[in-house]
């Protein structure tokens, strides 16, 4: 669940208006009795949560009195899962939900929070709450229970309401005198200065104006650790990334990407430092590959089988194909869970943040960026192009080849596309043109390789089962139309590279 709230600071004497005028015209206000919440904040010694906006705490009297909440990198708007559990029993899938944040650390209680509550709901002409909004006296109590400070602070929490009751509040408030600004959660303030303090991890920022090959390989390393860790939790929920992504698929496109940027800045980067770093995420991207894989898989099947109205697959043989495909994916998340739950795992988190931290960069990077990084670039394009002396890349492509070769062009087109987008910022122009024209290339070689798994997929399947015999036959119109993706791909991709490969977008590369 996603919870949206806005905070305002306001004065010991200041009164809470008449909140009527924002209502809807068939909604009206509701006053709840006063509640006094105690809320237990758990956190690492360093207060490692605090500091990234993350919380986890207890909070008595609550049904449910386990919470959580992750930063979802927009002011107001966290991700809350909460669960149930005893005070002296923190549940051990909210733990692991923070384990990015953590590390392994331990979590103990850091901070003790006392709220006296005085709530009003706007509520439809049903009841329905469309936003809750709360006056809070906060006292912050210390281990014996005795305070050691205390501030107030108005809260308006959207429910089933829309964006717009919530301005309208918020105007409300300010004309009574209530002062909005940074969202800052209770804990952090009853911590303190040591709860504002920088994150462990570095976030990515923007480089200046002529960066050096160092500013560029660290904002690389740092923009898809970021990623990586942005989607651990999401991964461990299940949840989904907007509407036509995973957790998973962007997890393991910062584990590829990652490893591709250190490869392809393999003169830049200290080889004993980047080579562990390339096999501890090549060992997560394989754990999450079949997870991948068999989204990808259960997507596609929908879309091949609707995509002739006219001539429909049999609905219950493509659901019933579809239940492999759920089984094989829930066996595959089970084993991605494993992985996250591991040693070897915490080991990768460490060295992740502390890579985006401080990477070990050899004295070469010192120089310019767009004197050194050209040609380091032009390393991964001329291997996809096929000029080198070793044969392969498009060069080596034949309409009629076997699809493992358009594979391996595949690959070698990833790690172009990934060269390119990572220096497109400081090079701009025509590598930025470049880096849009390869999109499209591995657009289409991404097409070809889904189409022609999907194509194997649907024909292991039915074989598996050869008594079902309407299984077979929705397998077998879904294969012939997976490989008439795959010769469509293929016809349409001479234009496609002949658009990236122009001389205007790749002298850049010299």
């Amino acid at each position: 669940m996603v919870e949206e709230e806005r905070k305002f600071a306001v004065e010991t004497g200041w009164l809470l208006p008449d909140l009527s005028p924002a209502v809807p015209a068939s909604g009206s206000v509701r006053a709840l009795a006063p509640a006094t919440l105690v809320a237990t904040y758990h956190d690492t010694v360093d207060l490692r949560l605090a500091r990234a906006g993350v919380s986890l705490r207890y909070r008595e009297g609550d049904e449910v009195p386990w919470t959580v909440k992750l930063p979802t990198g927009s002011p107001g708007l966290r991700h809350e899962i909460s669960r149930p559990g005893a005070a002296d029993a923190m549940p051990a899938e909210l733990v692991e939900l923070v384990t990015v944040y953590h590390r392994g650390a331990a979590l103990t209680p850091a901070a003790v929070v006392r709220t006296v509550r005085h709530a009003q709901e706007i509520v439809d002409e049903t009841g329905l709450v469309l936003v809750e909004v709360v006056d809070d006296q906060v006292t912050v109590l210390d281990a014996e229970g005795a305070t050691t400070g205390a501030f107030r602070e108005v809260e308006v929490e959207r429910k089933a309401g829309d964006t717009a009751l919530l301005d309208r509040l918020s105007e409300l408030l300010n004309a009574a005198g209530a002062q909005g600004g940074d969202f800052t959660p209770k804990h952090v303030r009853a911590l303190g200065r040591a709860a504002t303090a920088e994150p462990d991890l570095v976030a990515p920022d923007e480089l200046p104006a002529d960066p050096s090959a160092a500013a560029v390989v660290t904002e690389a390393v740092r923009r898809e650790v970021a990623r990586l860790l942005a989607h651990d939790p999401l991964v461990r929920l299940r949840a989904p990334v907007g509407d036509d992504d995973t957790a998973v698929h962007q997890m393991r496109v910062a584990c590829r990407r990652l490893r591709s940027d250190l490869k392809t800045f393999g003169p830049l980067v200290r080889p004993a430092w980047a080579r562990p770093l390339r096999t501890e995420l090549k060992w997560l991207a394989d754990a999450l590959g079949p997870a991948r894989d068999a989204e990808v898989l259960r997507e596609r099947l929908r879309r091949t089988a609707a995509a002739d109205p006219v001539s429909p697959v049999d609905p219950a043989a493509v659901d019933r194909l579809d239940a492999v495909l759920a089984g094989w994916q829930e066996e595959a998340l089970t084993g991605v869970d494993e992985a996250l739950r591991s040693p070897r795992y915490l080991a990768l988190i460490d060295a992740l943040v502390l890579a985006a931290r401080s990477p070990r960069l050899t004295p070469r990077s010192d120089a310019p960026a767009r004197r050194v990084l050209p040609r380091i670039v032009a390393r991964p394009w001329r291997r996809l192009a096929g000029t080198t002396k070793k044969p392969g890349g498009v060069a080596m492509l034949h309409p009629a080849g076997p699809d493992e070769q358009w594979h391996t062009v595949r690959k070698q087109g990833k790690q172009a596309r990934s060269a390119v987008t990572a220096v497109a910022p400081v090079l701009g122009g025509d590598a930025a043109k470049l880096a849009r024209a390869l999109t499209k290339v591995q657009n289409l070689l991404g097409e070809h390789q889904d189409a022609a798994v999907a194509a194997e997929t649907w024909r292991a399947v039915a074989e598996a089962r050869p008594d079902d015999h309407q299984l077979a036959v929705a397998a077998g119109r879904l294969l012939e139309r997976e490989r008439a993706a795959v010769r469509r791909a293929r016809a349409d991709f001479p234009y496609a590279w002949r658009r990236a490969s122009r001389r205007r977008r790749t002298r850049w590369l010299a």
